[in-house]
């Protein structure tokens, strides 16, 4: 088969190829989603809050204590009676015994029972969104080195192809110095063109099985396993820079988290300034009680009952720190307010940044896409003028290791591409697998 022809089939079949045990990039995101364990310390984590949300938490609720004491005493005792009768008793004993209910309701705080609830709800929203965020960074971080795996599997495919053009190169060169038209020299340079591509392929093939290694890793199974992967990486050139504005300022977790910060400074002033209030709780309960003297007037007695009443409290006077929390709590704000200024600023400025970056990559992918495509062709030229003989075995080496730095380009502007449109996605907050 002509040298050509089995170039020609590579490069097809590369670009068709499904191997056993393939796995797109949507697997990936899936079982990383399933296994990671910081996505699920973040689930976690809102369940947690997700708990604390409640009236009792925040002391809208009565507590209800059941009380239970028992007191036991051996004594001496010596009475000296008003008519000047002493009565004495070795291990006299006393005992007592009294048990209940007791129930407390605070009924006014000042508001502040209502403001702790409020910041308990916004503390749900802030588990919320740090799962958000914890997920797009994940789901960057698999689809980044997916891709990076399908960039260094296409350069490996490329050396293979570069391997074979080299064994075919060291088969004609032999031939060609057996009948007299090539010196030794000319085999000898061939053979170690073809060493130093399968010493390339041997360390290509290295990075590829440690980036597998460390996407097995982020969706948290054997190390060890191993899969095929998509053979193109495909990127998204229609990214509208006023649309990603637009949609960063709904989506990006950041924002929201910086806002939510906000209002929970606004809510912790409320909560403060709820003790210039004062504090009303109700109280009642039933209890029984009972008592033994085996030396005195009454020898038992036993009582039960309802018992009830009202406490009411204010903060007169507590050495300013009234006023202190409350200016510090007013000083939070104006920090929570600076840092939603500093945070859309900052937002602006990377997706600014990632946007011009991410033009260029899609400028450059065009151009290296074109200059693959004048590789290939100059290095099928250069394969049959070798073959009759016209250009030396350095001319056409040379086109061989142009074509395989234009591969290498090629996919590597493709990944760019990629890397960019991710980091403008996860910077909105809206990352499509679509």
């Amino acid at each position: 088969m002509r040298i050509v022809a089995v170039l020609s089939l590579i490069l097809l079949a590369v670009s068709t190829v499904r191997g056993q045990g393939l796995l797109t990039v949507k697997e990936a995101v899936e079982i990383a989603l399933n296994n990671n364990f910081e996505i699920k310390l973040s689930q976690n984590d809102l369940r947690i809050a997700k708990e604390n949300v409640t009236r009792g938490n925040a002391g809208m609720l009565p507590s209800v204590t059941g009380n239970l004491t028992q007191n036991n005493n051996l004594q001496n005792s010596t009475q000296t009676q008003a008519s000047g009768e002493k009565r004495s008793l070795r291990n006299a004993k006393n005992n007592s015994l009294n048990y209940g209910v007791s129930i407390g309701w605070t009924i006014f705080d000042g508001m502040g029972m209502f403001s702790r609830f409020d910041i308990l709800k916004e503390l749900q929203k802030q588990g919320e969104v740090q799962l958000k965020s914890t997920i797009l960074q994940k789901v960057s971080d698999v689809i980044s080195t997916y891709f990076t795996i399908v960039e260094q599997k296409n350069l490996l495919l490329a050396i293979d192809s570069s391997i074979t053009i080299s064994k075919e190169r060291l088969r004609t060169a032999e031939n060609r110095f057996s009948i007299g038209k090539a010196s030794r020299l000319e085999v000898l340079n061939v053979q170690v063109n073809l060493n130093e591509d399968e010493s390339s392929r041997l360390r290509q093939a290295d990075v590829v099985k440690n980036l597998k290694i460390t996407l097995n890793s982020l969706m948290v199974r054997e190390l060890s396993v191993d899969f095929d992967v998509e053979r193109d990486v495909e990127y998204d050139d229609s990214l509208v820079f006023d649309e990603l504005m637009q949609k960063a300022k709904e989506h990006n977790p950041d924002l929201q988290l910086i806002a939510i910060n906000r209002r929970m400074a606004e809510l912790e002033l409320k909560r403060v300034k709820a003790g210039r209030y004062p504090t009303v709780r109700l109280n009642t309960g039933y209890n029984f009680s009972q008592t033994e003297s085996s030396l005195g007037f009454v020898s038992s007695s036993n009582s039960r009952g309802l018992n009830y009443g009202v406490t009411a409290s204010i903060n007169i006077f507590d050495g300013f720190n009234q006023r202190r929390t409350e200016k510090v709590a007013q000083i939070n704000i104006e920090n929570a307010e600076l840092l939603v200024e500093q945070t859309n600023l900052t937002i602006k400025t990377a997706i600014a940044t990632a946007f011009q970056t991410y033009q260029t990559n899609l400028s450059l992918a065009r151009l290296e896409e074109n200059n693959e495509d004048i590789a290939r062709q100059n290095l099928n030229i250069t394969l049959e003028k070798y073959k009759i003989g016209t250009i030396s075995a350095v001319e056409f080496r040379d086109a061989q290791e142009n074509f395989i730095n234009a591969v290498s380009r090629f996919n590597s502007a493709k990944l760019q591409a990629k890397l960019s449109e991710l980091q403008l996605k996860e910077i909105i907050g809206n990352i499509n697998l679509e």
